[in-house]
């Protein structure tokens, strides 16, 4: 059966070395409600960006995604927004 529609979140972390353990936990727990994963952040040789962006694409289950996007607002240095593209 074909999604009714899209739900992103879009989550920044700041000092991702620091917050990676509640994010994880987070991940992990909504992990049945996340269709794709995407990390992001800067890096090159030598060096590593202590901040970090990650794309979810959940399920069209939108309470589980707003529950998600609540509970990681609310981990010191993390900011999550979510976007819903419809299907006509």
């Amino acid at each position: 059966m074909p999604l009714s529609k899209h739900i992103i979140l879009g989550v920044h972390i700041t000092d991702r070395i620091h917050h990676v353990d509640s994010v994880q936990r987070l991940l992990t727990e909504y992990g049945c409600s996340i269709r794709t994963r995407l990390g992001l952040h800067e890096a090159d040789k030598g060096f590593c960006s202590p901040n970090g962006l990650l794309i979810l694409e959940m399920t069209d289950d939108d309470a589980k995604a707003t529950e998600l996007m609540t509970k990681l607002n609310a981990v010191s240095g993390v900011e999550a927004k979510k976007m819903v593209f419809h299907h006509p």
